[in-house]
């Protein structure tokens, strides 16, 4: 542990940080497990709901650096590509 209060402080707030984010980070992995899961049972409606939610998140998680943006926006291009290729 840190001996100087500044870094005992920083310490603190990193611990934190970090919860806030991995939590997040889940969050978005849900969801797009979420929107497969209604793409792998053939539910159109059900899966272009949950990509609308995803969406959402992922670009929430992307806005706060959590994930880069080039990567959200291809999970986001993916899912869109597969829920289109449903019948």
């Amino acid at each position: 542990m840190a001996n100087i209060k500044s870094a005992q402080k920083r310490a603190r707030q990193a611990v934190g940080r970090r919860t806030r984010n991995v939590s997040l980070h889940t969050a978005a992995r849900s969801s797009i497990k979420e929107v497969k899961k209604a793409i792998a049972a053939g539910d159109k409606k059900a899966a272009t709901a949950a990509f609308l939610k995803s969406q959402a998140t992922i670009d929430r998680v992307a806005a706060k650096g959590i994930v880069h943006r080039n990567a959200a926006a291809r999970q986001k291009s993916r899912l869109a590509h597969a829920i289109k290729a449903m019948s």
